[in-house]
């Protein structure tokens, strides 16, 4: 099995990456297309992961007045537990590390099924749990 994941730079993969989160988000788990596209696609930095060259998960992170989040992680119920995850993490995370940015606060809201995965690149729990488009998440952060 070969795992790759890159930065966005075509309309194709943007595409690939937007049909993965409405399977994901949208079908699965009944998120609200209104609540799932926003008005941050065009000023975020998106990618997109392959097993043996077919798309199969995507995330995104951003600038935000809180600090830069990192969201929409999401991966195919098929490629599930073959990395992609941990694999998007760390590919976010080094191209994070790469800007230069002054604010080297991270956060994410995580899903509390996924907030093992984010626990395990020293992401912390703030705050209680919270609902988000009917799933329960938690506020989690980091310094870069």
């Amino acid at each position: 099995m070969s795992l790759k994941v890159k930065k966005i730079k075509t309309n194709e993969q943007l595409k690939w990456a937007m049909d993965i989160r409405q399977e994901v988000f949208v079908q699965e788990q009944n998120v609200p297309e209104s609540k799932e596209y926003d008005e941050f696609e065009d000023s975020s930095h998106h990618f997109i992961a392959f097993i043996d060259g077919k798309p199969c998960g995507t995330a995104r992170w951003r600038i935000t007045n809180n600090g830069i989040k990192l969201e929409r992680f999401a991966v195919q119920k098929a490629a599930r537990s073959n990395g992609v995850g941990s694999a998007l993490v760390e590919a976010v995370l080094e191209d994070i590390n790469n800007q230069s940015l002054d604010d080297k606060k991270l956060y994410l809201h995580a899903q509390l099924s996924a907030a093992g995965l984010y626990a395990k690149f020293d992401f912390k729990q703030v705050g209680e749990e919270f609902e988000e488009c009917a799933i329960r998440h938690i506020k989690m952060e980091r310094s870069l």
